[in-house]
């Protein structure tokens, strides 16, 4: 038995395992069990926009010669359907004056690529014009991958050179009044849609310019879309607006891509539009309803080195502002004392995201960054200052088929001794894996009846029982 493992770790990726004798006395059910042995194949994703060489060639020629008869600089005072046009005329008349062998359709697809090159960014449109795509990831100028569907895929999509990508990371960036180059290798940004950008260049890049866009979503997301993608329940959804309208503090945790922003969104939603809401982002990404929503975001230090304004100082001056709700886009760093002390000081219904994988190391993620602040709290203070801020944790997951649940949903409910406890509400309770690849599961109420239920009640707010019975329990 022990030969055979070492034979089926020996065997490439890429090839099934093949039946020898050594592997004869292999039962039937283990082979049942291999198919998660073999290598997970990775789909391509094709824009339908490439030229072939000739078409290329002709599309250069064209480029230039517009560059030489058009004065770009006039095209900021045209609208951007008067500017499409006459790019457009301009292309169509060289093309014609040079008798470009060249069919109609690919004359239609020169002149689009041409005209994203001047107005847009070039061979970035066809994937941002796709909104089935949900992250465009850009590893060098021969390399760019989507995310869709939550799944990654490769596209056909490239640039000509390093160069011809760093000007469209430099065309992003500039629009912002922010700067990249090899004294400031590194960025963010965000796009005219709030797509969020992150760019870094050589010499902190080594294979060349990199850039990942993660895609602002068109539609707003809401408590049904979410229900019917299987990120929640109807009866967690319920809770999770009577947590929002009773004023309790809520930390939406979780890792990268597993729709915290999403989630801070749809519990933002849920305020009521007579509340007056102070938010605070690194960068603009959410989309409030409310008619009274004051948006903060900070701002990076200036070629110069100065001008920085950072989520502690907008936290601070953001309890100046006479808020009824305070929403954090991430905490990440010193902001979260600054945070713990609004929610402890009459600041509630206010909610943040952080990263962290479980709703335990949520909270020592927090006690973590209230250290980088460099005050030397006692863990004892320090962690009842967390238990009596946060009432709610709601821990999101991005699983091995893609797809975004919320996972736990846990009260916290004080100290004993010098630990926070907390008490699971809901769960996802997984039992496997399809043959399609589908994680299997249900969300479950774990029986526990909320300390938070009587707290609502008092605020008008009424949760049935039922809501927190799991099925075993009906029948008692």
């Amino acid at each position: 038995m022990l030969n055979e493992l070492r034979n089926r770790l020996r065997q490439s990726p890429q090839k099934p395992a093949a039946v020898t004798a050594s592997t004869s006395e292999t039962t039937s059910h283990e082979r049942e069990h291999m198919a998660w042995e073999e290598a997970v194949p990775l789909n391509n994703y094709s824009t339908r926009t490439q030229l072939n060489p000739l078409e290329v060639e002709w599309r250069e020629k064209v480029y230039e010669q517009l560059l030489k008869v058009m004065d770009l600089s006039l095209l900021d005072s045209l609208e951007p359907a008067e500017a499409t046009k006459q790019i457009r005329e301009i292309c169509l008349r060289l093309l014609d004056d040079h008798s470009a062998p060249i069919s109609v359709a690919s004359r239609q697809l020169i002149i689009k690529q041409i005209t994203d090159e001047v107005l847009g960014l070039g061979p970035l449109e066809p994937l941002l014009a796709d909104s089935t795509v949900s992250d465009i990831l850009i590893n060098g100028a021969k390399s760019v991958y989507v995310e869709r569907f939550g799944k990654l895929q490769r596209t056909d999509v490239h640039f000509r050179d390093d160069a011809h990508l760093l000007n469209i990371i430099d065309r992003i960036v500039s629009a912002l009044g922010r700067r990249i180059d090899e004294s400031s290798p590194l960025v963010d940004a965000r796009l005219k849609d709030g797509s969020r950008v992150n760019a870094i260049i050589p010499p902190l890049a080594i294979d060349g310019p990199s850039m990942s866009i993660r895609r602002f979503a068109v539609d707003l997301l809401n408590t049904e879309s979410l229900i019917e993608r299987g990120t929640l329940t109807a009866a967690i959804a319920l809770v999770l607006k009577a947590i929002v309208r009773g004023r309790m503090n809520v930390l939406v945790s979780g890792g990268t891509g597993t729709g915290k922003t999403t989630m801070l969104n749809v519990l933002s939603s849920f305020i009521p539009h007579n509340e007056r809401i102070v938010t605070i982002e690194d960068s603009a990404e959410l989309q409030l309803q409310q008619p009274h929503v004051v948006r903060l975001e900070t701002r990076p230090p200036n070629i110069e080195g100065r001008g920085e304004v950072n989520q502690r100082e907008l936290v601070r001056n953001s309890l100046r502002m006479r808020p009824d709700r305070i929403v954090i886009g991430e905490v990440r760093g010193a902001e979260a004392l600054d945070m713990l002390a609004a929610m402890n000081t009459g600041h509630d219904g206010s909610l943040t995201t952080i990263h962290a994988n479980t709703p335990r190391d949520a909270l020592g993620r927090i006690e973590n960054m209230v250290a980088m602040t460099g005050a030397t709290f006692p863990i004892k203070a320090l962690r009842q200052q967390i238990a009596s801020a946060i009432d709610v944790v709601v821990q999101l997951e991005r699983q091995e088929d893609g797809k975004r649940r919320l996972v736990s949903v846990q009260e916290i409910n004080g100290m004993e001794g010098e630990i926070i406890t907390m008490t699971e509400i809901f769960t996802f309770e997984r039992r496997g894996i399809s043959e399609q690849g589908e994680v299997l599961g249900d969300y479950k109420p774990t029986g526990m009846v909320p300390a938070f239920r009587d707290v609502l009640a008092k605020r008008g707010i009424d949760l049935p029982l039922s809501l927190f019975r799991p099925e075993w329990m009906e029948g008692q």
